[in-house]
């Protein structure tokens, strides 16, 4: 192999392992940003569920779910 042969081999080894750094970067920031998304859907879940106590509290005092 010469130089030149060489040179192309190395290049296209680096380049292989330079889109291959990128696959793996790009699945963990998919798996963040699902985490996040899962996060963001249970505390919202959380939320609702204690607005509704709250309100139901409220009701209940007024007597309005009488």
């Amino acid at each position: 192999m010469n130089s030149s042969q060489k040179a192309s081999y190395h290049a296209g080894e680096a380049r292989g392992q330079t889109q291959e750094k990128a696959n793996q970067m790009m699945d963990k920031a998919r798996d963040t940003v699902q985490s996040a998304q899962q996060s963001v859907q249970e505390t919202g879940q959380q939320m609702k569920a204690k607005a509704q106590g709250a309100a139901d509290a409220v009701n209940d005092t007024f007597g309005a779910n009488s």
